[in-house]
């Protein structure tokens, strides 16, 4: 491979157009004051957040469980008011569906399963999966994803450009690259859920519920996983989401935290 002074040039140019990028676009995410990159613009979040919820309402079945509902409204209200997500028009929906999951979207709209009844047991637990979910939007994890896969790509397809010019063979080296840079969002996935657990025991916390509730949630969650065979296969360094035991040591790492905020309502 020979590396000449344009492709040196072109690769130093990439840098200085992420490096401006990344300083231009850095954030702070609430509670935790990490420093993110993000490029979207808040009200288009919201504005994607309420046409993909629109769409999820017109294919998935709604539930007409008037218990799981009225307790649905009943936590999501109480959250609502403490949880400072930009341009909210907040809903939450009960969607007959048997897979423990819920989610939420910018903009303030939020999904919960019926399936996911099974593992939180109370009001509480409900709050510890409602809040996770909404500090992602919180947080704005969604939007960061995406500029972080902005940047990846700017910087391996100048690096690869560099690579393969003058008929050098660069298509291993390229392809290392991008597995680098796949390694590094999933392991920042990771540590965007972590940060979620932590954010989310804060929020029940302000909104009166225990946080110690939420490790309770994710030990039936293990639990309820290791039962159905549905734990995390092959190494975690390649997995999206924290292994049961680091995000449960974690949480209780931070409980301290989360429980200065505690303010039981009765």
């Amino acid at each position: 491979m020979k590396f000449t002074p344009s492709t040196a040039r072109l690769s130093a140019f990439t840098v200085l157009i992420a490096s401006v990028a990344f300083v231009a676009c850095t954030t702070t995410v609430p509670e935790t004051g990490r420093k993110q990159v993000n490029f979207m613009d808040p009200a288009e979040e919201a504005a994607l957040g309420f046409s993909e919820f629109k769409k999820m309402k017109a294919e998935k079945p709604i539930s007409g469980d008037a218990g799981l509902n009225a307790q649905v409204q009943r936590v999501g209200k109480r959250l609502s008011a403490v949880m400072p997500v930009p341009n909210a028009e907040w809903e939450f929906v009960v969607f007959d569906d048997p897979t423990p999951n819920a989610f939420a979207l910018p903009g303030g709209k939020v999904g919960v399963h019926t399936g996911i009844f099974q593992l939180t047991k109370n009001d509480a637990g409900l709050a510890a999966v409602i809040g996770h979910e909404v500090a992602h939007v919180v947080a704005r994890h969604s939007g960061e994803r995406m500029s972080q896969s902005v940047v990846s790509g700017v910087l391996v397809a100048g690096a690869g450009y560099a690579l393969n010019r003058d008929g050098g063979n660069g298509i291993i080296p390229t392809a290392a690259l991008g597995a680098g840079a796949l390694i590094a969002t999933r392991s920042f996935s990771r540590k965007q859920e972590l940060e979620a657990d932590r954010m989310g025991a804060i929020f029940m916390a302000r909104a009166g519920y225990d946080p110690k509730e939420s490790i309770g949630l994710w030990q039936r969650f293990a639990a309820w996983r290791s039962a159905n065979n549905s734990g995390s296969s092959g190494p975690q360094f390649l997995s999206t989401h924290p292994l049961d035991e680091k995000r449960i040591s974690e949480l209780q790492q931070y409980m301290p935290e989360a429980l200065t905020e505690y303010r039981p309502q009765r």
